[in-house]
Order: C-alpha cells, then structure tokens, then sequence
C-alpha cells in the first residue's frame, strides 16, 4: 500500500556493508528473468498490496520449511492475472482463492523464468474490491547470496541456528510473495513453528506462543507499519533475552547465552543511536513494534525492528579499522540501526535508486559521531570515506529490472550529501531539511526524483543538476583552477558532465575562505594568493581539483 499512497498523489545490510562487491552488468546482459524480477510489469501494477499473513514450520534437522502465505489485496484495474516470485527450489503444493461464501477455490498458476508465479483467476476481480489468496509451499531452502538468504547453521555452541538475510537476493528466496520495492503491506502477521527448545524472533511486536503437542512452539509476531518484503525476518536459536526502554521504546535483545555479559556491555550504546537519531532525524519510526538485536553469525542486517547484530560486541565493524573515529562506536549498531529511518521507513521504489538506503546511512554513521564528539570529527569521518570510492559507474543503476547500484553508494552517497550541506551552507536549515525530508517521506516509497523535487521545493534553489552529477555519472566533478601570476587572478570553472552543474565552493585560504560561484563556462578573480597557498575546501566538498 505504502507505494501506491504516493503513487496516486502524486499521478517508490547487497547488505549493509561497505565491503560488499556488486557487479552492474551492461544492460543487454540483463535476463528475462532480471527484467520480470526488477520491472513492475501490468501484473504487478494491477494491484495494490494491503497484508500478509506468513505462516510457517521450520525442521532445522531435516533442514526443511513449509506452510504459507496469505496475501491479502486490493485490484486497481479489472484482471485476470496477478504476478508474485518464489524461488524454483520450493514446491508450490496449491495457491487457493479465499471466497466469502463456500468453500476456498483452487487457482491455476504458472512458473516463469526465474523465480516468477503467475495465479490466475477463473473470473474477473474487479477494480477496486479487497481478494485474498493462501498461498502453501515446501522445501528445503537453497542458500544464495553474500549472506545466504535463508541459512541453517550451528552456533559457536554446535545448537541449530536458522536466520534470514534477504536485501541483496530477495524474500522470494524463502517465502512467496510479491517480491520488489515499489508496494508493501499496511501490516503483517508473522507465525512461526519452531522446536521447543528453541526461540523465535521476527520483527514485530511479540503476540505470544503456543506449546504445541509435537515438541514444536508457535511464536507469532504482528507487524503493525508499512514493511518491505527484503525487511521481513526469522531468526532460531538457543536465545536467552533481556530488555531496556528508551523512555517509551522497548528494547529488546535476543543473544547466544554465553555472549549474555559482553552483550549487556555493548548494546547500551543503541541509547545513544537513538539520541542521536532522534535529535537529527525524527522519532524512532516503529515505536508500536519497538526495536530489537538479534544475534547471528553474519556481520548484519537491518530487518525491521530486528536488526540482526554480528560484530563480535566490538567497537568499528568486524575488528576495523584499527584506529581513528570508527573505534569508538559499534558501526553495525549506528548503520543498520539507521537503516529502520533510512530503508525501512523510506524506502526506495526500485532498487536502482537503492542510496536512498545505503548513502543515507552511511551519511547517519557521521550525524552519530557529530552528536556524540562534535561536527569536525563527523566531517574527519566522512572523508575517511574517500579512498573506498571508485568513480567508475554512476551510484544509481539501471531502473526497472533487478539491477544492484555499486557499492559507491554507501560512501559517495555520504560524501555528496555532506557536500550538499555545504551548498546549503547553513547548519539549521540542513538539519530542519532532514526532519522534514524524514516526516514528509515517512512509510513511504520513493526515487531519487522525489527527494530532488523536495529539496528544491525547500530551499528555493534548483538542485537537480548537482544531484545528477554526483548519482547519474560516474566521475565527481573537477573544480579547474588557471592562475596568473602577473595579474593576481585566477580563473576558474568546473569540469563536469552536467550541462547546467553550478556548485558554490569555498576557496581560499583555510580559515578565511571566500565562496566562489563556478559554472561549467569560465570566470575570473582577482586573488592575492598564489598558486601554491591557493586552497579549496575538499573536505566539505567532494570535489578534484587540478590547478594550473
């Protein structure tokens, strides 16, 4: 539903690590199954999603899942047809028709390329009325992906542990369901069998369990926001829990028993997270489902209201780095915490435009450090960023099939929003700009075209061109500078691929800069400073500079 609310107004953990590889093919390299996976094609777009009810039996021995999920939602055109994805690996044992009198209705289906379902319908659902499917499977998931998707593993104890971690593959790759980011759910209910002697955690709020006759438990979880397919979680394991509140935010962590003590320690840092957050961004967005860290044996993920937590209880992120402003906080706490504002409440309509995630962020890790020690060590943070930035292909990525932008869009995303703040050039309309960004985008989907428009809308300036510079092409722009030294001035302009791009910049001497309004057509200046003394802010702007 969330899409579609801004869709019709207006007519949107790869992981979370910076470290993750991701090829962008060539776009005739693109499979059929890519453009029905990544494309919101006519059975897609013909309804509207409005909940899910994913109910589910995992056998960690036999490695093994089934059950079902029912989907529930609304036709916006008359049709026969509705597409949704599951990976060939599970068996589809039978999608039946939820019907308000009678007996429930077997449907026809038919596997695509891929890992595309088509369910057909004997008559025409009709625009505008509510239908529900259940949808029953089984199988023994298939890992995939850098983190594996659906994963059956032991813990550093040799118990079962079974957890999800589905943004770079997909949710199809363990339970069916419409699997893109454009529509999602108003709600969810998530119900999960499990052994006894063992305990499940999804994100949610807890509705309780029951002990079932089997030597299984039912743990039932209720969603009760907007949340995306990827963001849907199932974590089993021997989890012993304790729980904190951040004034009326429950917090609730779920870790391996001999990691109790070192987890105590380390967590009260989510205090501070969400003081930060909180103060730069807005409320915690999910505060009916509350917040929680579930330990697995991955680095981490940012599954809503459960994020998953690996980093050893270490400060940095996996042991690194070594020194510097990134030890003295536990980054996948602040990153994947960031995340439930940035990627799970605002949310990217198609994964080309997936900075929207990972640069925002990436870019919160530094508001962290600026409420924490101040706004000279957030902009030292940020830049440390820089020697991880490739330049090579644009940081947004082909839209409509399933295409995953280079992993340029953690740290270049970060580096172009700080030098977005330093085009504002005023820290109190930057920081109202971001709560009301957040506010005005909150549950909602959207592309890189709609922040712009917003932005520009805000500040009354026009924006575009310097947003398509750094996220449409891949090289940064070139600040030329060509001094003569006879007659004191220097003459500048940018080298940049945009045709309108028009930066103000800060050069100078440091300490008593003066801003200067290049374009991509030569001016001049007349400068007492010599070549050699001549500098350029590159750390408030992500610029080259090539001086002559």
């Amino acid at each position: 539903m969330k899409s579609h609310q801004l869709l019709y107004l207006l007519a949107a953990g790869v992981f979370c690590l910076p470290e993750a590889a991701l090829a962008q093919p060539a776009p005739d390299e693109f499979s059929e199954a890519d453009h029905l996976r990544g494309g919101y094609g006519p059975y897609r777009s013909n309804n509207d999603l409005l909940y899910y009810h994913l109910d589910v039996r995992v056998d960690p021995d036999k490695q093994y899942l089934s059950g079902k999920n029912s989907i529930r939602f609304k036709m916006l055109v008359d049709g026969t047809r509705i597409q949704l994805d599951l990976v060939p690996t599970f068996q589809i044992n039978k999608i039946m028709l939820d019907q308000a009198k009678g007996a429930s209705l077997p449907l026809h289906y038919e596997r695509a390329a891929g890992r595309t379902v088509y369910v057909d319908f004997p008559k025409v659902l009709r625009k505008g009325v509510v239908y529900t499917i259940e949808f029953y499977y089984s199988g023994h998931p298939v890992e995939m992906g850098r983190f594996g998707g659906f994963v059956f593993r032991k813990d550093p104890m040799g118990r079962n542990l079974v957890n999800t971690a589905c943004e770079e593959e997909g949710a199809s790759v363990w339970w069916p369901n419409k699997d893109q980011w454009r529509d999602e759910v108003e709600s969810m209910d998530i119900s999960v069998e499990a052994p006894s002697d063992l305990v499940e955690v999804s994100g949610g709020r807890f509705q309780g369990k029951q002990e079932l006759a089997d030597g299984y438990t039912r743990w039932n979880w209720r969603v009760q926001y907007p949340i995306n397919n990827y963001d849907v979680s199932l974590n089993i394991g021997k989890y012993v829990h304790f729980a904190d509140r951040y004034g009326a935010l429950t917090l609730d962590y779920y870790v391996f028993p001999e990691d109790l003590d070192k987890a105590k320690r380390q967590f009260v840092q989510v205090k501070d997270m969400l003081g930060a957050f909180t103060r730069y961004l807005g409320d915690y967005p999910f505060p009916k489902d509350g917040y929680k860290l579930v330990e697995a044996l991955y680095s981490g993920v940012e599954n809503q209201t459960a994020i998953t937590y690996g980093n050893h209880f270490e400060n940095g992120y996996l042991g690194r780095p070594k020194e510097g402003i990134g030890t003295r906080f536990d980054f996948i706490i602040v990153h994947e915490s960031a995340h439930e504002w940035f990627g799970n409440s605002i949310t990217a309509k198609d994964r080309s435009d997936m900075w929207i995630h990972e640069g925002w962020a990436n870019y919160s890790e530094a508001l962290f450090v600026e409420h924490m020690w101040g706004k000279q060590d957030a902009i030292t943070y940020v830049n440390t960023g820089k020697d991880k930035v490739k330049n090579e292909v644009p940081i947004i990525s082909e839209a409509g099939v399933f295409s995953t932008p280079p992993t340029d869009q953690y740290k270049k995303g970060a580096l172009f929003l700080n030098t977005l703040r330093s085009v504002i050039d005023d820290d109190k309309q930057w920081f109202s700009l971001l709560r009301d960004y957040y506010r005005h985008f909150k549950y909602q989907t959207i592309m890189t075209a709609d922040m712009v428009a917003f932005f520009n809308r805000h500040t009354g300036r026009e924006l575009r061109p310097i947003f398509d510079e750094y996220l449409r092409y891949a090289a940064i722009p070139t600040l030329e500078l060509h001094f003569d030294a006879y007659a004191h001035s220097v003459a500048y302009r940018w080298l940049a691929q945009e045709k309108d791009f028009a930066m103000p910049v800060r050069v100078g001497l440091k300490d008593h800069w003066q801003i200067i309004h290049p374009t991509v057509s030569w001016q001049q200046m007349s400068t007492p400073v010599g070549k050699e003394d001549f500098d350029v802010a590159t750390d408030l702007y992500y610029i080259n500079v090539s001086k002559q």
